[in-house]
């Protein structure tokens, strides 16, 4: 039984892995990551340009993922690759630049994240928060459409330890593999999975309505 629950969890969640993201972009082929790397170390604009149009969709998805589509996400997204321009002298190619990429956008939504529970524990009560983020607006009975089972998944992931969000977004929202989250996150691949497995737990139970569409 435990197990059918947690498969469910994982059904739910995966309803808005479909869900198109503003600027995702196929990789092209062309000149390799390195290449680009070092041309780029080397002052060609370009070469920087073509990094970033070759992982903005990766870096979009995984920030709308954690924060949920918001101008914080937007700010999250820019930062991240200026970031990456500002340290790219210090990218020694250990993990692919993809992994180094999403371990910025990574780092720059957990602390957006910090800022925003910051602001929410001076301005907002927990109930209220709770309430406008869980709250379904389907009555016993009706059925949870599309919009309605997206809107509901986000606002569950809204509300789970950012450590483990980060993993369920990677792991089931974007597909990597555990030992790709784990170099994405720079932990042990043993710790992805408790992650992952607290997570699913937490989301066990602010899921109730949309697991009962999911049986």
């Amino acid at each position: 039984m435990r197990l059918v629950r947690r498969l469910r969890v994982s059904t739910a969640i995966r309803t808005v892995r479909d869900e198109p993201h503003e600027y995702v972009m196929p990789h092209a082929a062309g000149p390799t990551d390195q290449e680009l790397v070092e041309r780029a170390r080397d002052g060609d604009a370009l070469a920087f340009e073509q990094i970033i149009h070759r992982y903005e969709g990766q870096v979009a998805a995984t920030v709308i993922g954690m924060m949920g589509r918001c101008p914080e996400a937007d700010d999250v997204g820019q930062e991240t690759f200026i970031r990456l321009h500002t340290y790219l002298h210090k990218y020694r190619g250990d993990a692919a630049l993809g992994t180094y990429i999403v371990r910025i956008a990574i780092n720059q939504a957990l602390k957006a994240l910090k800022q925003r529970k910051r602001w929410r524990e001076r301005f907002v009560r927990p109930d209220q928060e709770a309430l406008e983020l869980l709250e379904p607006v389907v009555k016993e009975g009706d059925a949870i459409d599309a919009r309605e089972r997206k809107r509901l998944v986000h606002a569950a992931l809204g509300q789970i330890n950012p450590e483990q969000r980060a993993v369920v977004v990677l792991r089931m929202l974007e597909g990597y593999s555990t030992r790709e989250t784990a170099a994405m996150l720079n932990v042990p691949e043993g710790t992805v999975m408790s992650r992952l497995s607290r997570a699913l737990e937490r989301l066990k139970g602010l899921l109730g309505p949309l697991l009962l569409e999911n049986p």
